[in-house]
């Protein structure tokens, strides 16, 4: 992926910002020199030839002009598929691949016998797989805990000081130390809420699950998810999440969008009351220029398989299709 051929790949998707943004930690230049474009280890470099070929070929289709319209919409009412776009998605998913690079980069240099070389890698790769995990409890909730037990002593101190106002007839200062405490207990409650959910999440849908969005209608595959919204304020406020039954405290996916009913939308961040598992298994061609990154290919009812690296990062077993004798017949 950090060779040209796969990067041009992102660079179709406009995220080439993004994951230039974290080769340059790299010193791409001596990287380059370091492991070369013959890694015959790596299959994303082998895959993204392809890719780019399809995708260039989807272009001159014109597929990609076709866009998702749910009969039932009505006309500019209410958000557009655009509103849960989510560039932070994207870059999670960049972030991913980076390592991914690394890795095989770090095998290849091994197989080759360039010990030094082998090293110097490891050591990168330990440098982005410590800011991944940083980023990642940022995130999902471990920084919320000790988040929460800060605001607890805050209140605590709060408290003492209020007592102390109060016994020293300063009510003015009582008043405010009030008005601070309210607001304290408030963001306690959310964090230790948020907190709690990560601990206890339980999810309607699984990593490479197809799905059908219930407004706008395009098909997805589920390549991340989160127990909460962890978006910002702004984006939740853009997409309406508010007004939907279970709010923001409610499972969001991370779900790559079918190019050829929707090409504009590659990663959206949906939440679960805004998707639907068909009724049949969906064998249905998908495309997308990351699908053959993440995932093995697709099982017998038509979902994607996901990579190990993938169900690693969330901590889920690979799901296996209940056999069904009718197959046979």
């Amino acid at each position: 992926m950090v060779q040209s051929q796969s990067l041009s790949t992102l660079t179709i998707c406009g995220s080439v910002q993004v994951y230039s943004t974290w080769r340059n930690r790299l010193n791409p230049a001596k990287s380059s020199a370091l492991v070369g474009n013959r890694c015959v280890s790596c299959r994303f470099l082998r895959r993204s030839s392809s890719l780019r070929s399809h995708w260039k070929s989807l272009k001159q289709r014109n597929l990609l002009r076709v866009e998702a319209r749910w009969p039932f919409q009505g006309g500019d009412q209410g958000p557009d598929p655009s509103s849960e776009r989510s560039e932070s998605a994207n870059e999670d998913i960049l972030i991913f691949f980076f390592q991914l690079d690394l890795a095989t980069r770090v095998q290849y240099a091994l197989n080759v016998e360039q010990y030094d070389i082998a090293q110097q890698l490891r050591e990168k790769l330990t440098e982005v797989e410590e800011e991944a995990i940083r980023l990642q409890e940022g995130k999902r909730g471990s920084s919320s805990k000790s988040e929460a037990q800060d605001k607890g002593i805050s209140l605590i101190r709060l408290r003492a000081d209020l007592q102390n106002a109060i016994d020293s007839e300063d009510y003015g200062l009582a008043a405010k130390l009030r008005d601070e405490i309210s607001k304290l207990e408030a963001e306690s409650l959310a964090v230790s809420a948020k907190a709690l959910a990560f601990e206890n999440a339980k999810y309607a849908f699984r990593l490479g699950q197809k799905l059908r969005h219930k407004t706008f209608g395009y098909r997805a595959v589920v390549c991340g998810m989160d127990p909460v919204c962890c978006e910002s304020s702004s984006w939740i406020e853009a997409a309406e999440v508010e007004k939907l039954p279970r709010g923001s405290n409610q499972p969001f996916y991370q779900v790559l969008v079918d190019v050829r009913t929707h090409p504009d939308l590659l990663v959206a961040y949906v939440p679960e009351d805004n998707l639907l598992a068909p009724e049949k298994p969906d064998k249905e061609r998908f495309d997308h220029p990351y699908i053959s990154f993440l995932f093995y290919g697709a099982d017998t009812a038509g979902d994607f398989i996901p990579i190990q690296q993938l169900r690693e990062k969330y901590n889920k077993p690979r799901h296996e299709v209940p056999y069904d004798s009718q197959d046979e017949d």
